[in-house]
């Protein structure tokens, strides 16, 4: 006699489908937070010297010749003041200079002579090449 092959069970196990949107889920959470949404949108001059070490003072100056310090709107009289103040504690102080390539130099100019005046080192922050 012939037997017949089981018929197939109709019913779709879903589990594992969830764990893996799950998965994702966290994936995607995880990395939407890294994202800085305070971020300043800079174009920097490029170059092929890159340096690793972490400032410790930021100083942004967009085309409008804004600036920011640590990505705070800043106006240049209290600039001094405030890099002061964030670097009196510091081992090797120093100020990182973000400026978009059409800043006049005038402007780097100013925040280096702060940077000289005390002492601090003065970094000109690139984009790599």
């Amino acid at each position: 006699m012939i037997k017949r092959a089981p018929k197939a069970n109709p019913n779709f196990n879903m589990s594992s489908m969830t764990d893996i949107v799950f998965l994702l889920l966290i994936f995607f959470m995880v990395t939407s937070t890294l994202i800085n949404p305070n971020a300043l949108k800079l174009l920097l001059p490029k170059s092929t010297n890159q340096t690793s070490n972490q400032p410790t003072a930021v100083v942004s100056i967009d085309k409008k010749q804004t600036f920011y310090l640590n990505h705070k709107v800043t106006p240049f009289s209290q600039l001094e003041s405030k890099i002061v103040d964030i670097l009196k504690n510091s081992e090797d102080p120093c100020v990182s200079i973000e400026a978009e390539k059409s800043v006049p130099i005038e402007q780097v100019v100013r925040i280096m002579n702060i940077a000289k005046t005390y002492g601090y080192k003065a970094i000109l922050a690139t984009d790599p090449e």
